[in-house]
């Protein structure tokens, strides 16, 4: 390896390191904030917090890499431009292209470590983290009580207390409606202080109630029988409420390992044979069943006509008679609807089968597409540096984020087309590389002839020889 490749494959090392992890700090940044409301108040552990954050950290690399590739490539031929480094170098003879060739390999290593990435650690990742964000956001919120409010979350169980003291465990004026005991009628307990009091393993909470009283119904309401009325004074009460509605509980996670998210290529592959047996298979189904029960599929059989002869009549009602019309109308309309609810079914499985496979589909290109978007990103920010020659991380930060917005923009709508089927999986998927590959093109042939694209006194200069232009056909003031 030549000093010259050191020199820039160490100048590119710092920058994309650094940008990789500001980059993947503002993606996971973006997820708390889309998930703000459902993990605040849940009284979760630190080490559920970090655990969501690693998972999710793990599946968001794939996305950050293009971006990191794209504004350290950009800042590392800016700052060799600003600072006349890139022009010694093709003053001494090497092209721009044998320059960018060690970080051109560079670029396909991150890439091929980016597709091991997102086919082995990703779907283990996407595992954890869906299953854990869902038993997140399906724990209820953490106990709290607040004053004048009535708290229902317990089950069984309707609270209210008046007035609640700083150290957060006196209350006062306390009222409680007991809707979990048996019987058929309520218990209403009432008092004028209490304590909140929470057990170590914090499985229960004990109110210890002072100056009260409880009042209970027997029986069943909505009988004529009178029902008997029962009230109890008491000094001091301790009432016990199970919170083990409250504990953060994991389910299995193998009800999410079907999903395509946590499917490797291989896993891939197999699932979407298996898909495409059963998709086949409704075809089988709706083809039998039609030509079981309607005569007009003998035509495409090789024994008849390839086409049915034409009829010599104008209307149909000239060759039924006037007496049958009524019974024979009746008949088809009974056999379209039979027809119908009878497809309407394997046409839904079909549809949700062929959903299935698309998104299988997508899922599959998915790990090759923001793999090789590294090796597009750096063509893109290579020339473009060498062009804007403009170091540091304002000018390279602003092209970096114009270009992986265009890119994301494509990669949503492309995806979104190969859910939907209007595009083949393949083409959506490789939308926005597709696009960007044309205009990566461009901005290396701008940078190897030294084009002023993004100079400021090269448009100036373009403007006045318009302006000079445009004032030769100004009409001549009149005598």
């Amino acid at each position: 390896m030549k000093k010259l490749d050191k020199l820039i494959i160490k100048t590119f090392l710092g920058p994309f390191i650094a940008t990789f992890f500001v980059t993947l700090f503002v993606l996971i940044m973006q997820f708390l904030w889309k998930y703000i409301d459902d993990l605040v108040g849940k009284g979760l552990d630190t080490t559920v917090i970090i655990q969501l954050i690693a998972y999710t950290s793990a599946t968001l690399v794939t996305l950050a890499l293009p971006l990191a590739v794209l504004l350290s490539s950009i800042m590392t031929f800016g700052n060799l431009g600003e600072s006349f480094e890139l022009v010694a170098i093709k003053s001494s003879g090497i092209s721009l292209l044998r320059f960018m060739r060690p970080l051109l390999f560079i670029a396909i290593i991150i890439s091929v470590l980016a597709f091991l990435f997102a086919n082995y650690v990703i779907p283990v990742a996407n595992l954890q983290a869906k299953s854990l964000l869902w038993d997140i956001t399906n724990a209820k919120p953490a106990f709290n009580i607040k004053a004048g409010v009535f708290y229902k979350d317990i089950p069984g169980y309707t609270i209210k207390v008046a007035q609640k003291d700083k150290d957060n465990q006196t209350i006062h004026q306390v009222m409680i409606f007991d809707h979990a005991s048996g019987g058929g009628g309520d218990k209403v307990i009432l008092a004028e202080k209490g304590q909140m009091v929470l057990t170590a393993n914090k499985r229960y909470l004990y109110f210890i109630l002072e100056n009260g009283w409880r009042y209970e119904e027997r029986g069943n309401r909505g009988f004529s029988v009178p029902q008997d009325m029962i009230r109890l004074g008491f000094k001091k009460y301790s009432k016990a409420f199970d919170l083990s509605a409250f504990a953060f509980n994991r389910l299995n996670m193998d009800l999410f390992a079907s999903n395509q998210q946590m499917l490797n290529i291989r896993q891939l592959d197999y699932a979407i044979d298996s898909l495409k047996k059963v998709e086949s298979g409704y075809g089988k189904t709706v083809h039998a069943y039609v030509s079981s029960r309607y005569t007009f599929s003998k035509w495409k059989d090789s024994a008849w006509l390839a086409q049915a002869p034409p009829l010599k009549v104008k209307n149909y009602e000239e060759v039924i008679p006037e007496d049958q019309r009524r019974n024979i109308l009746e008949r088809a309309e009974q056999t379209g609807r039979e027809a119908l609810s009878s497809l309407e079914t394997p046409a839904k499985d079909y549809e949700s089968k062929h959903g299935a496979v698309l998104m299988h589909k997508v899922e599959w290109q998915r790990k090759f597409t923001l793999a090789a978007a590294c090796i597009v990103m750096f063509l893109i920010g290579a020339p473009l540096g060498s062009i804007i020659r403009k170091g540091g991380l304002g000018t390279p930060l602003v092209f970096a984020v114009i270009f992986f917005v265009i890119f994301n923009v494509f990669f949503m709508v492309g995806e979104k087309m190969a859910r939907s089927g209007v595009m083949e999986t393949w083409s959506g998927m490789w939308l926005s590389n597709m696009v960007l590959l044309p205009i990566a093109a461009f901005l290396i042939y701008k940078a190897m002839n030294d084009s002023q694209l993004f100079n400021k006194e090269f448009y100036f200069r373009i403007y006045q020889k318009i302006k000079k232009f445009l004032q030769r056909f100004k009409k001549q003031p009149t005598t």
